[in-house]
């Protein structure tokens, strides 16, 4: 048995990912944190994880514990994470345990400045329609994906919402650093989302520096018609392939967007040229999964959006 143990549990992803966990068999997941809203607690409880107590409480941690999961504003001063040093236990951000649980699946890892949920969810969306397991990590649910992170045995993929956070208060590298994507994403790099306290330039390595972070042979996709993109995808190792997508071609008649395939014309439920390119992306990014384009294209357009 494999006893995990979270320090700040109440995060929207750290609970998330305890519920996640403490659904597989093997491990059993204990939690601590200084408050709860409502819904947190609610949903703690209902899967057996609440705390009894609100606090740190480092006679929680001890030797017998195989991971201490820190969540992202987690302090150096913190008792249990002290104790936890003093013990020399394995201790993971959020986004290093879970490379850690999906570190034996194909990682696919949506980046960019906008569109990674909308792209998250056609992948996922198409995935579960074609009935292909998966595990995944995304920002915010969306029907048929209520719990953000979703981890199992069975599925061999993973998909990931890729933030550009930080890991947490004492580890500054952004979270999707830690991800290392066999198959990754990147919508587009739009300088006006940065933030204040960071350059343009420290902005655009960190994109750089994701594509560097690749296994080996990955698959880079990524929006072509982005000038930062272009520069980056320039200069990738040699061993990783790049796929560069447009805005998907379409009709419009009468209010209804249509994909333009090689057979026929797809309606769709959503619009947009942002959709259309995330919809390209999806497809290219499944295609290396071995999903073919017309199973692709036959699941499509039952899709609403987010």
């Amino acid at each position: 048995m494999q006893r995990v143990h979270f320090i700040a549990i109440g995060g929207e992803a750290m609970h998330n990912m305890a519920i996640a966990i403490s659904k597989k068999p093997t491990f059993l997941v204990t939690g601590s944190d200084m408050e709860f809203n409502e819904l947190t607690r609610i949903k703690l409880e209902v899967n057996g994880l609440s705390p009894d107590k609100t606090g740190w409480f480092p006679d929680r941690i001890h030797k017998g514990l195989t991971a201490v999961i820190l969540g992202m504003n987690v302090t150096e001063d913190n008792p249990e994470l002290k104790r936890a040093k003093e013990l020399k236990l394995n201790i993971y951000s959020f986004p290093d345990f879970l490379f850690q649980q999906t570190r034996s699946k194909t990682r696919i890892v949506v980046a960019g400045s906008h569109g990674k949920a909308t792209t998250v969810a056609i992948i996922l969306f198409v995935l579960k329609k074609l009935k292909v397991e998966a595990d995944y990590l995304i920002s915010k649910p969306f029907e048929g994906f209520e719990n953000i992170v979703k981890l199992t045995y069975d599925s061999r993929i993973a998909v990931f919402e890729g933030d550009e956070q930080a890991t947490s208060s004492i580890d500054l590298r952004p979270k999707f650093h830690l991800y290392k994507p066999h198959i990754a994403v990147i919508t587009g790099i739009d300088t006006e989302k940065k933030p204040e306290e960071t350059t343009i330039e420290k902005y655009v390595e960190q994109f750089r520096k994701f594509t560097d972070l690749m296994e080996v042979q990955g698959r880079l996709i990524y929006f072509d018609g982005d000038k930062y993109l272009s520069e980056i995808t320039s200069k990738l190792r040699r061993d990783i392939v790049a796929f560069p997508y447009k805005t998907h071609e379409h009709i419009i008649n009468d209010g209804v967007t249509y994909l333009k395939t090689k057979k026929d014309s797809i309606p769709l439920k959503i619009s947009g040229d942002f959709n259309l390119q995330n919809i390209n992306a999806a497809r290219l990014a499944c295609r290396q999964l071995g999903i073919y384009e017309e199973q692709f294209y036959s699941v499509i357009s039952e899709f609403h959006g987010v």
